[in-house]
């Protein structure tokens, strides 16, 4: 499904190629998501979150309902990052109030040993389905992101065996059993290259990794345990040539350090959180690749006016870091979306991107 033609809006694609759009475009990190009224719904529906991420027709109409709302410029697969180790066995569960954890965290050696590289069309056919239910539904419309979790970031889940203040268990792995970690996320890249690419072949138009941990590291420690797995996934993912190419994006919450490194490393896209100026992202990256961001999420807390002023403000600010030119930029949040945000503010956020950045 990757050579058919292109979305009757293409404009994300077209700023991930760095080519010139009519206007900035804009898509939400977990546009789908408990903000919705009718997300809740539909949850309640499923009876839990895994049951939801787990029926493909669900999962298409959570990700389908932002869409019906605002004119957002691409739609992302609702699922979680975490599916992979939960296909490796490790016996995902989501507590009350906790996030997500794992019945069967990898600690030892004979727990690394175990790991393997999940089929893509058994265990985790689920999210084949969903992407191949959603490409037909959006009809061409827009775009279809699809997403994995860093190889890094899974570790720290699998490791702690879930979330965690203080990332102890997975630090002191680096310290103290390098070789084990290593394993640990050469298999996880081995994994995510391969689930990318069956979500690309199941008619993902665009891929982005999320590394949202990957900013706990000190520099030492990302440059061994992060950075080398993120090129890695860059340079050896088949994404097509020319404009048949899938764009992929690498996304890191804490990554400003580290910008340079990652323009470099073959992807097409960086996003980048709300504590660097676009500018500076732009003048660093040198035209390398789009960047994707940043407003800081809490600014959907102000009212829509304040909301419109940092809007202008970021387009301003990327534009004045890349040559006077809005192009190469796809308006996000730096972060994901909370709960308790107002959807309206929301409309007032992707149509003021719209309004403030036509060409």
């Amino acid at each position: 499904m990757t050579t058919d033609t292109a979305p009757s809006n293409d404009r994300f694609l077209r700023a991930l190629r760095r080519e010139p759009v009519d206007r900035t475009p804009v898509w939400l990190m977990r546009q789908a998501g408990r903000y919705l009224p009718e997300y809740r719904d539909t949850r309640q529906q499923a009876g839990s979150f895994l049951a939801l991420a787990k029926n493909p027709e669900l999962a298409c109409e959570v990700t389908l309902q932002p869409l019906r709302r605002f004119p957002l410029d691409a739609a992302i697969l609702f699922s979680d990052i975490l599916t992979v180790p939960d296909a490796m066995g490790l016996g995902l569960y989501f507590a009350d109030g906790e996030g997500p954890k794992f019945e069967r965290p990898v600690r030892t050696a004979d727990d690394v040993a175990r790991l393997a590289v999940p089929d893509m069309e058994t265990e985790l056919r689920y999210v084949m389905d969903a992407v191949r239910v959603i490409r037909r539904e959006l009809n061409g419309s827009v775009p279809l992101i699809g997403f994995s979790g860093s190889p890094w970031t899974l570790a720290c889940y699998m490791i702690e065996g879930g979330g965690s203040d203080n990332f102890s268990k997975i630090k002191a792995m680096a310290l103290n059993a390098p070789e084990l970690l290593h394993r640990v996320l050469s298999v996880n890249t081995d994994a995510v290259i391969a689930y990318l690419a069956a979500q690309r072949a199941a008619g993902a138009q665009a891929l982005q990794v999320f590394d949202t941990w990957g900013g706990v590291l000190s520099p030492a420690m990302y440059r061994e345990f992060s950075l080398p797995y993120l090129v890695r996934i860059a340079r050896e993912l088949q994404r097509g040539e020319g404009e048949e190419r899938t764009p992929l994006i690498l996304f890191g919450k804490g990554n400003n350090a580290y910008l340079e490194a990652l323009a470099a490393s073959g992807t097409e896209g960086v996003g980048v959180d709300w504590t660097i100026e676009l500018a500076d992202a732009a003048r660093r990256t040198g035209g390398k690749v789009a960047l994707q961001g940043n407003l800081d999420p809490a600014t959907l807390y102000g009212s829509p006016d304040a909301i419109r002023e940092q809007v202008r403000r970021a387009l301003d600010n990327y534009a004045e870091g890349n040559g006077g030119s809005r192009d190469g930029h796809v308006f996000n949040l730096g972060h994901g979306m909370s709960p308790d945000m107002n959807p309206d503010h929301v409309a007032a956020l992707v149509q003021a991107v719209h309004e403030v950045s036509a060409r």
